[in-house]
């Protein structure tokens, strides 16, 4: 076992990586409309080239679980930040649609492979600590897309071209990665027969199918709630520039609030309770913003759905890595996968549905997801790591 030490250093290096995370993908997004500007592209075009960023991510993920069986979470992790902050350099030296989709391609794949190395390290530091901590690793996830995003607006607004704010930030980052990565936690594998690296849908355990199907609900209304909600407090509730845009700046704030004391919560509630609780008070809240006659009225709904969306999956991805006979890494990268799969499809999904009803009707999907999240709760529980994989 690893001393009290080394655990409490691999905790740091895990909290650095997933900040990490957060401040590169802020940094990209926070200039999308100057390389949109730079580019000419119009938005139909700047669409499709971001495009490239989920085909990366969803392809890379898979084949992650098996790189993070066969080397550990912990090489992986470190290969992928390094990767993923140096990726932020081909975004600036674009010169067309197709080498932005291109390059965009290379950093969501990149993405996503951090995304489930680093949630396989954080359930290796978990185990190791006995306490429930993913909830503070999304925190800073939460927390690094914040500061990567004001830091993005503030050099925005004084001109900075892309390419130099890409450059700079891609170093700073790596050599911030360089430096936390070799803190985390080497796997210790228990057990004479090894996991399973990855998981055939026929053969997958009900378990993981059931957190797969969470997080399928929990990121489909994610996206949903990142494309919608200003939409929704424009076009529905007649609110102005600024308010239609504080929607989605509150569910945010209050997500990432309350992911930093998630891991309380989980400890005096348990995992069920906490994935069924926040899953409800995430559909009582957006159940009330729906009902709002004003944008005033929403904007607190909006907060309450944040903050019920804050525990749930960071507490899935826990379990996925913990599902038995299948790897912390293959668990995950199904999780993960699944889970994406919900947040590309989400955003059109409410789209179309809009189309044929309206928009706060089209909406209303995300409090029946989130009411699925609530029965499906209970694959969270510990003891659901006893199921065998066929």
């Amino acid at each position: 076992m690893p001393t009290r030490s080394l655990v409490s250093r691999a905790w740091w290096s895990t909290v650095a990586i997933f900040l990490i995370h957060g401040l590169t993908v802020a940094t990209w997004v926070s200039r999308i409309p100057a390389v949109q500007s730079k580019l000419r592209l119009n938005n139909g075009t700047l669409g499709l080239a971001l495009l490239g960023t989920a085909a990366g991510s969803v392809l890379a993920i898979p084949f992650t679980g098996w790189l993070v069986t066969r080397y550990g979470s912990r090489r992986i992790t470190g290969w992928a930040a390094f990767g993923f902050c140096l990726s932020l350099v081909p975004l600036s030296l674009a010169v067309n649609a197709e080498t932005l989709a291109a390059a965009l391609f290379l950093f969501g794949a990149l993405a996503g492979m951090m995304d489930v190395a680093m949630n396989a390290q954080g359930v290796e530091v978990e185990k190791a600590l006995g306490n429930p901590t993913m909830s503070r690793f999304h925190a800073m996830f939460s927390l690094g897309g914040m500061v990567g995003a004001g830091v993005g607006g503030f050099i925005a607004a004084r001109g900075v071209a892309p390419w130099l704010h890409f450059a700079g930030a891609a170093l700073l980052l790596f050599v911030f990665a360089l430096i936390v990565a070799p803190g985390m936690l080497n796997p210790i594998t228990e057990g004479l027969e090894p996991p399973a690296h990855h998981v055939p849908f026929r053969n997958m355990p009900k378990v993981l199918l059931a957190l797969s199907a969470i997080a399928f609900c929990m990121l489909l209304s994610e996206g949903a709630m990142a494309d919608w909600t200003a939409v929704y407090l424009k076009q529905v509730l007649s609110a102005g520039p600024g308010t239609a845009a504080a929607g989605y700046a509150v569910f945010s704030a209050a997500m990432a609030i309350f992911r930093l004391f998630g891991d309380l919560i989980t400890a005096r509630l348990g995992s069920v309770w906490t994935v069924r609780t926040g899953s409800l008070v995430a559909a009582a809240g957006l159940a009330g913003a729906l009902a709002a006659t004003s944008a005033r009225w929403a904007l607190p709904g909006f907060a309450v759905t944040g903050a019920g969306f804050s525990v749930v999956v960071p507490l899935v991805f826990g379990a996925g890595g913990r599902v038995k006979n299948v790897s912390p890494g293959a668990g995950i990268a199904t999780v993960t996968g699944l889970g994406y799969i919900g947040f590309l499809v989400g955003p059109p999904s409410i789209g179309f549905t809009s189309q044929l009803l309206t928009l706060r009707y089209a909406l209303g999907i995300v409090v029946l997801l989130c009411l699925v999240s609530a029965i499906l709760s209970g694959s969270v529980r510990s003891r659901a790591r006893e199921e065998v994989a066929a």
